[in-house]
């Protein structure tokens, strides 16, 4: 119940809409159904509080004002034993800081949330800037995967999620040796290896973060480097088995790593970055994620 409600406070507009309904709701029980019934004061409370938590960004002067017609409901449908203005203006003020209450949990919760996002681009920041040549690798990881993600017309929560997961695909490379990340020559099997186990260490890492336990980053963490053919690591899974997100993530942190200058090697030209990933579909990377990733650049090079 509590991740539902978390859930929830991710989109004001669901308790914008539900306060809309619970008020309305309220009116017609009270008007038509329970005449009189006082015990029904619990649902204008409601709408108070869905009023706050989904208007919590809107202008001062609109809260008050629904906050007037909510107590102006309640006072009218709900005949007390005391009806005077008295009894009136405490009404609007228990309402108004109700919903001053819930407008404050609302900019709590946003606050976090964006403390929580810098945070994120902090570490990965952190992580870029070990290497002169993969700066702003995970930030342009994360700029493609949401591309790829809104295209194919994905939530907006699974487009939250493949941002962070964008961000944070490399963390793991934190317990790589910089001796090993800026070889400039050819790396042993031994070295390539001990790169190999990033995915894992960075699964490791953040695998406690309970935000992330269930929504898909942990995913993207650990299988950013699994192949559409069953041939990656670290676990071997293929097809469908790949969870979406990291699919997407796969293709942008290829593309990405190819268009970028690397200690060993220099960048390449787009045409052949698209070939190579067009060449790989079905293989490396799943057939329906390269075909949206390509109409990105549909015009700018030949397939």
């Amino acid at each position: 119940m509590f991740k539902l409600f978390n859930k929830w406070l991710k989109h004001p507009n669901y308790f914008r809409y539900s306060f809309y309904i619970m008020l309305i709701s309220s009116i017609l029980l009270n008007s038509f159904v329970f005449e009189n019934e006082s015990n029904f004061y619990i649902l204008y409370i409601f709408c108070a509080i869905f009023l706050g938590i989904g208007f919590f960004d809107k202008p001062w002067w609109l809260i008050v004002v629904f906050t007037l017609l909510v107590v102006c409901c309640r006072y009218y449908l709900i005949p007390e034993l005391s009806h005077n203005i008295g009894t009136f203006f405490t009404y609007f003020f228990t309402y108004l800081v109700i919903t001053l209450i819930s407008v404050g949990l609302m900019k709590f919760v946003q606050r976090v949330k964006e403390d929580n996002l810098a945070l994120i681009m902090a570490l990965s920041k952190a992580l870029d800037s070990r290497d002169a040549y993969t700066q702003h690798h995970s930030k342009n990881v994360a700029k493609y995967s949401v591309e790829i993600a809104n295209r194919m017309m994905l939530s907006r929560d699974v487009c939250d999620v493949i941002h962070v997961g964008g961000l944070l695909h490399d963390i793991g490379k934190i317990g790589i040796p910089g001796t090993i990340l800026k070889k400039p020559e050819k790396l042993t099997d031994d070295e390539y290896n001990t790169v190999k186990t990033h995915p894992t260490i960075g699964y490791e890492i953040i695998k406690h973060v309970e935000s992330f336990q269930d929504n898909g980053i942990l995913d993207i963490v650990l299988y950013h480097h699994e192949r559409y053919d069953g041939k990656g690591y670290p676990t071997g899974l293929k097809g469908m088995q790949i969870p979406l997100v990291a699919r997407i993530v796969a293709v942008a942190d290829t593309f990405d790593a190819m268009s970028s200058q690397r200690v060993y090697r220099d960048k390449l030209d787009l045409d052949v970055i698209l070939k190579e990933i067009e060449r790989n579909k079905g293989k490396q990377f799943d057939p329906e994620i390269v075909d949206v990733f390509l109409d990105i650049f549909d015009g700018q090079a030949a397939k």
